[in-house]
């Protein structure tokens, strides 16, 4: 087998239980304040969830930066190893704690450590051929997003079946395997004596020199649109199916169930995809897809039943596909060499932004809109994104293509 797949296959394995790990904790972190850290008061256990969830995405929206350009400077599978062992620890050690602010602060502490994904697609994009870039974009971050999606069933269902402790002790047990694997596995050919010699420069100095490219500029923007309008209505969902079903037996396994779906229909778009953008572009399939997008999310907001929920978020996830790994194919287009690293760490910032303020956002707007708004205004915030991508990237694309005239030579024309 070839390294470049070898490095995809690994590296997928990796995306997916550190994302699975990151949010396999929302449905039972209230059980576990309650149940195992003594908490009665429920408004107190609402707040602490709430923070305790968010605090990683604090500190890696602060981090992550920070972490990409050490990995443009000493290499992105070391910045690998260094993150998988960290979190691996540090969720371990979620399943001592025997107060609220202990996993906070681990939480913290998981964010500020974090930087596996952004060096997994940095070194991804670095070691894979030019031809199939769309191709292992889509399947390594198909990885990301089934963990992040699927992340809370699997979270629900050992709870039921193991209880809440052991979770963290597995999740980290099986993370540690996965740096492992990576660590014997994967190789990148990274050149640190050149790295060491080029220029160094600051966080804030590469954030200057990249926003200098309006590309990038632009893609971040829709990075940051995207997780927002997928994110702002993920934590009402629950309540939604609870809505549609009528009846107050099994709500956790059909919430999970409806969020499961467009995590598998994610999952097989986004190799799919991927290939599908080595061939047209990837801009277009980013225009599609933000399209299709904005359109599956309409049904969503008229949805009678949990079967049509069901269906609409299947058909969501076709279009999530192609999203987010067409995004870091541009990413990597648009990057000056050298700053590969950073250029997706700032984009995962503007990720770990969006998940911090969509909760926050949708739970503020649904008192006075609902869910079935909230719906709307994503399908909304996709056609802009949509709209924005054709204006920035096709349209800029369009124009460098088109053919320069050529002045006319006045000598040869006397001639």
């Amino acid at each position: 087998m070839e390294q470049w797949r070898k490095n995809l296959i690994v590296l997928w394995f990796g995306q997916f239980l550190v994302m699975a790990g990151m949010t396999m904790i929302i449905p039972f972190m209230p059980l576990y304040l309650q149940y195992d850290l003594g908490m009665t008061d429920t408004e107190q256990v609402a707040l602490w969830a709430g923070i305790i969830f968010a605090g990683n995405f604090v500190t890696a929206f602060i981090f992550q930066p920070i972490w990409g350009k050490y990995a443009d400077r000493y290499g992105r599978k070391l910045m690998i190893i260094r993150s998988g062992f960290g979190m691996a620890i540090v969720i371990f050690l979620m399943g001592f704690a025997t107060a609220p602010w202990h996993l906070l602060v681990l939480r913290l502490l998981n964010g500020t450590i974090s930087g596996f994904n952004p060096a997994s697609i940095a070194l991804i994009s670095a070691t894979t051929p030019k031809d199939k870039i769309g191709f292992a974009m889509g399947s390594v971050q198909s990885g990301a997003i089934a963990g992040t999606i699927l992340g809370p069933l699997i979270g629900g269902v050992l709870a039921d079946m193991v209880g809440f402790r052991p979770i963290f002790y597995l999740t980290g047990a099986l993370l540690l395997a996965a740096t492992l694997l990576a660590l014997f596995v994967v190789k990148e050919d990274f050149d640190r004596k050149q790295a060491a010699n080029s220029k160094s420069e600051s966080v804030i100095d590469g954030l200057k020199e990249l926003s200098r490219i309006p590309q990038l500029l632009a893609l971040f923007g829709v990075t940051l649109l995207i997780q927002f309008a997928n994110m702002s209505p993920m934590s009402l969902i629950p309540l939604f199916v609870q809505e549609l079903h009528h009846s107050a037996t099994n709500i956790a396994f059909w919430a999970g169930f409806v969020g499961s779906a467009t995590g598998l229909s994610n999952l097989i778009a986004s190799p799919v995809l991927g290939r599908l953008s080595d061939r047209i572009g990837a801009e277009r399939i980013l225009a599609v897809s933000l399209l299709g997008a904005a359109l599956a999310f309409i049904p969503q907001a008229y949805a009678g039943t949990v079967g049509q929920l069901l269906i609409a978020r299947f058909g969501l996830g076709l279009f999530l596909g192609g999203l987010i790994p067409t995004v870091n194919t541009l990413i990597r287009k648009y990057t000056p060499d050298g700053m590969e690293s950073r250029a997706y760490s700032f984009n995962s910032s503007t990720l770990a932004l969006g998940n911090m303020i969509a909760p926050i956002a949708g739970g503020a707007v649904s008192g006075s809109i609902g869910i079935r708004g909230l719906f709307l205004i994503s399908s909304v915030l996709m056609l802009l994104n949509g709209v924005w991508v054709w204006y920035t990237l096709l349209r800029g694309k369009r124009h460098l293509q088109q053919p320069k005239k050529q002045p006319e030579n006045n000598q040869s024309r006397g001639s």
